[in-house]
């Protein structure tokens, strides 16, 4: 995926998804999408160079960082739980839109029940 249509995608995928808001917390450099209040996608630009950082399973972000050279350890975030996304690489739009996907729902089980805008154990998964 290259440079330009990287943050295109995902943001694209984050409003679509239910409850999804975003915005510029840390001000106009840092594009932040939230459910709820809570982080699941953060973008921001490295060495002039778009990236997309976003929430994944320890175990899948392991795997994720060594299948894709373009998929590294989360910048400014916890390396386990986190991982960047980098243009140039194999990473393509399915991909990504399924990584944002997945961001998304991890912070949506992690909600009270009552407050979670979809069920993650079955939202996009028909």
């Amino acid at each position: 995926m290259d440079a330009q249509h990287l943050h295109a995608c995902a943001r694209d995928r984050a409003q679509e998804l239910p409850a999804s808001s975003g915005g510029f917390p840390f001000g106009p450099d840092h594009e932040v999408f939230k459910v709820c209040g809570k982080v699941f996608l953060l973008m921001t630009e490295l060495s002039g160079v778009p990236v997309a950082t976003l929430k994944a399973d320890p175990a899948d972000a392991e795997l994720l960082r060594g299948a894709h050279e373009d998929i590294t350890p989360g910048y400014h975030m916890n390396k386990r739980h986190w991982v960047t996304v980098r243009p140039g690489g194999p990473v393509d739009e399915s991909l990504l839109r399924d990584l944002v996907t997945e961001s998304y729902l991890l912070v949506v089980q992690r909600l009270p029940r009552d407050q979670q805008p979809v069920d993650p154990e079955s939202f996009g998964r028909g």
